[in-house]
């Protein structure tokens, strides 16, 4: 990836085992190979390392990365942590809610259901700051992003794409089927860290009344 960049390719789908070697290998890199690294971004799938060449040439960071690589099952992840995120759901919150459940020929009442029916696991964070992509949606609700995208989505967003569910941390353009709103602040610069939510975690969400949503909100 250019003279600065090395690109680590797990696989090419969204899979919770490569998604774990991704991490795996970012925690070991952050803890292991200080000097010359400027910064790790973990994805679904693949680890791109920012690296400066001239404290650490490319051959003696691959070197290391093949190391290291062959003794990732070895390496432990962080316990997962729970958050719970609570969402108004349909009406001007969730202007997609109705359509999605008429294309899965379900109630409302169902896709609320089924979306509030498991904790999803944060693959990444990306997009935008503090956006959380998690999966993998109940197959009865697995549901195409939308035609058209808007170009406005409000921040707080709750939103599913194929067999993705996320969370719009700020105001943006947007092309997933939006089902509700949350109040919670995904990201403060002013916090540390600054995104509420982490790559590995777990986020469960939960139905709340449009009342609750006002008063938690102000």
């Amino acid at each position: 990836m250019g003279d600065r960049g090395l690109l680590i390719e797990f696989g090419d789908e969204i899979s919770r085992e490569i998604n774990e070697k991704v991490r795996r290998m970012a925690l070991v890199v952050r803890a292991e190979v200080r000097e010359g690294i400027v910064e790790v971004v973990p994805t679904y799938r693949s680890l791109l390392i920012i690296y400066n060449p001239l404290l650490l040439p490319f051959e003696d960071l691959k070197k290391r990365l093949k190391r290291i690589e062959e003794g990732l099952r070895q390496t432990p992840l962080p316990e997962p942590k729970l958050t719970r995120i609570p969402v108004v759901y349909g009406g001007i919150y969730g202007p997609d809610l109705d359509e999605v459940a008429k294309y899965r020929q379900i109630s409302p009442e169902k896709v609320i259901q089924l979306h509030c029916s498991k904790p999803y696991l944060i693959y990444m964070i990306g997009f935008m700051p503090g956006y959380p992509y998690m999966g993998e949606l109940p197959e009865e609700l697995v549901t195409p992003r939308l035609k058209t995208p808007r170009l406005v989505v409000p921040k707080g967003s709750v939103a599913i794409a194929q067999r993705q569910t996320g969370i719009y941390s700020m105001e943006s353009p947007g092309g997933w089927q939006i089902l509700g709103q949350t109040p919670v602040e995904l990201f403060d610069p002013g916090k540390d860290p600054p995104a509420l939510l982490q790559m590995g975690d777990l986020v469960q969400f939960y139905p709340i009344s449009e009342k609750e949503f006002k008063e938690w909100a102000f």
